[in-house]
């Protein structure tokens, strides 16, 4: 099968908020920096902390969601240029096969680690921090959609 695709913005940042947020190292921070706030909210309704103690871990919490939701995600798409381009990916038996006006890159279905599906895309992995975005929208019908999903599930059983 072959498609050809170019990025949506907005769905291309929603994707990487989707990565950034399953990184465990992101998945903790967010979820110590919740407890902390939560702990100094119940703290401060019992008066057993002052206000500012508070006010210091909602700070936290409302810049690190600013830095993951907003910052990381528009930093990667601006310093990408893979995301303006327009890309030919064909799905073989043995490989997938990816063209631009820049160059053509083969990979066989062993490079890659895992298969994630979000809303508008297949993620496929090559390890725990790279990966490629097919958006959905490419496909021409839910059948197509549905035999690629099939296709990388098959190929990606290790």
């Amino acid at each position: 099968m072959q498609i050809s695709f170019t990025y949506d913005r907005k769905q291309v940042i929603q994707a990487l908020r989707y990565h950034f947020f399953t990184r465990p190292e992101i998945r903790m921070l967010v979820i110590l920096v919740n407890v902390f706030t939560i702990a100094a909210a119940v703290l401060l309704y019992f008066k057993k902390v002052n206000p500012l103690s508070f006010v210091f871990f909602s700070t936290i919490w409302m810049i690190l969601m600013l830095v993951i939701w907003r910052l990381l995600p528009n930093s990667v798409y601006k310093k990408s240029q893979t995301f303006r381009d327009d890309f030919l990916m064909q799905f073989q038996e043995d490989e997938v096969i990816l063209e631009t006006e820049r160059g053509r890159q083969v990979w066989p279905w062993s490079r890659f680690s895992k298969f994630v599906e979000t809303p508008y895309f297949f993620h496929l992995y090559f390890d725990s921090r790279s990966f490629f975005l097919i958006p959905k929208d490419a496909f021409s019908t839910i059948t197509d959609q549905q035999e690629i999903r099939e296709m990388i599930r098959s190929k990606l059983k290790h």
